[in-house]
């Protein structure tokens, strides 16, 4: 009845106006279906963690004792031979001086070492979220549904406003 009351008078107004003119009014409907309108959003992210390898540390050597006996070998070499053969008797007295003068320096060296060294390992993991973006409503409004997208979910009723006006011919 309200409603019969409401669309009379508003036909009375109709009447009373320029052709021109509509007539709009509040109403309300039956809510017929809902449905979430939904999106998939992939947010990346890093993911990291350490481990830990094992590293060989380089050994540590000496170079003194290959430069003294570089210079002993050399010095013993110039006593052997004599003209071309006293510089190749010195370059072969440096040269076996300098090995075993190396040998005799880092007999006694630590062997090359192990250490733990911390590596940070990354990688990009996709997180998917589900995200409304709206609702689709379907709502009964005299007979007849009709289809909205809304940003909210309406409930039961949704109210309407209406627009009466008259036809051009």
């Amino acid at each position: 009845m309200k409603l019969q009351a409401k669309l009379m008078v508003s036909a009375l107004l109709l009447g009373s106006l320029p052709a021109v003119q509509a007539a709009d009014f509040e109403d309300s409907a039956r809510v017929v279906r809902v449905t979430p309108q939904v999106e998939r959003v992939n947010r990346p992210h890093q993911e990291c963690r350490t481990e830990y390898v094992q590293v060989q540390q380089p050994q540590q050597r000496s170079a003194g004792g290959s430069i003294l006996g570089g210079i002993a070998g050399a010095v013993l070499g110039s006593q052997i031979g004599s003209g071309g053969g006293r510089t190749a008797a010195t370059v072969a007295g440096a040269i076996g001086g300098a090995v075993v003068g190396d040998r005799v320096d880092n007999q006694n060296a630590p062997p090359p070492g192990v250490q733990e060294q911390a590596v940070k390992q990354c990688r990009t993991v996709d997180s998917w979220e589900s995200r409304t973006t709206g609702y689709e409503v379907v709502y009964d409004y005299r007979g007849r549904n009709y289809t909205s997208y809304m940003n909210y979910d309406p409930g039961e009723n949704i109210r309407l406003r209406v627009s009466v006006e008259p036809l051009q011919r």
